[in-house]
């Protein structure tokens, strides 16, 4: 037995792929996997089939137009062509994860393109498809364009390309934004944005701060907050969370510090919790003007902490921010309004405190 893969166009009724499949059959075929694209033409079923090693291509493809199907292409495949297309997806995108640098591969792993080319110039378009090109605008500046002579791009393809190339972008933002903080002390932090992967070391953060520490964060008690909710804080809805390690952006250290932005409305809500060892060295207040950063690029108006009256620290970390900010005391509680400026260009590269 031989595995091919057989490309064919099928008009969209029913009953009509059944007999492209009983054509097959008659003649032996197995049908492992079939993907269906739909264009504007008609569905077009991409096969990989088993068949016998006495059915050849010239075979195949006259039992494809027995069966109804036109527009048939058909190749000979390998054993790794038995990996289904998410499966396949899904890999590819592990592998962005790892090396967003590879997204020209990837496309080309993807669609079995005969050429990806990068091009410094958008496609001015927003991308395109033709029956053998391919135009994908990446979202980091420039462009791709892919080149595939048999069979032609469908529109199901172009979808996945431009997911795999967002995919791309988004990993590439997200390495862009972690930073190397320059303490007044000569200590290192590496600044990132956090993921729900962090739980682990978010939770041995907490586990490492003073009940002191832990309830000048949350205001209502020095018992850590749960997974579930510390869960939620990692990846809020609308907002961003701030983690710091100890070291360079290149090393793997414990979270030493955490910073919160949760957007309401207009305004955004700022907290902050450093372990106790990492406190009065420059962090907290480097983190808080990160979290101004993103509040104005957000588009925010103002910035809000609730904080303890008796909690000196935070209060003179909100001051060094060097604006104008409104008090208002609630009895132990005081709540600062800071308001912001939207447009402000995000940070980047190696900084200091």
């Amino acid at each position: 037995m031989t595995l091919w893969r057989i490309r064919a166009t099928v008009d969209d009724r029913p009953g009509y792929l059944s007999v492209l499949t009983a054509s097959l059959a008659l003649r032996g075929v197995n049908i492992l996997a079939v993907q269906v694209h739909t264009t504007e033409r008609g569905a077009v079923d991409d096969f990989l089939v088993d068949a016998p090693d006495s059915l050849d291509e010239a075979g195949l493809v006259a039992a494809v137009h027995r069966g109804r199907g036109r527009d048939c292409w058909v190749a000979r495949s390998e054993a790794r062509g038995l990996a289904d297309q998410p499966t396949r997806a899904l890999g590819l995108a592990t592998r962005l994860v790892r090396d967003p640098d590879a997204t020209g591969e990837a496309l080309r792993a993807l669609l079995g393109a005969d050429a990806v080319a990068w091009r410094p110039a958008s496609t001015g378009s927003g991308g395109g498809l033709a029956e053998t090109t391919m135009l994908l605008d990446d979202p980091a500046g420039g462009s791709f364009a892919l080149r595939r002579a048999v069979p032609g791009f469908t529109p199901a393809e172009y979808a996945r390309a431009q997911a795999l190339v967002e995919l791309s972008a988004a990993v590439a933002r997200r390495a862009a934004e972690q930073v190397t903080l320059v303490l007044p002390d000569g200590a290192e932090a590496a600044v990132r944005p956090a993921t729900v992967d962090d739980l682990p070391g978010v939770v041995e953060l907490h586990e490492g701060c003073s009940a002191r520490s832990r309830h000048r964060r949350y205001l209502g008690g020095a018992a850590a907050p749960s997974s579930a909710r510390l869960r939620r804080l990692l990846e809020p809805a609308r907002g961003v969370t701030l983690l710091a390690t100890a070291g360079d952006a290149g090393a793997t250290g414990s979270v030493v510090a955490m910073a919160n932005l949760l957007a309401e409305g207009d305004e955004a809500e700022a907290a902050l919790l450093v372990r106790d060892d990492w406190q009065r060295r420059g962090l907290g207040s480097a983190l808080l003007r990160r979290l101004v950063r993103h509040a104005e690029q957000a588009g925010h108006a103002a910035l809000v902490l609730h904080v303890h009256a008796e909690n000196t620290p935070m209060l003179r970390t909100v001051r060094r921010l060097d604006r104008p900010a409104a008090a208002e005391r609630d009895g132990a509680l005081v709540s600062l309004t800071v308001p912001l400026t939207a447009g402000v260009p995000s940070v980047n590269g190696r900084g200091s405190c």
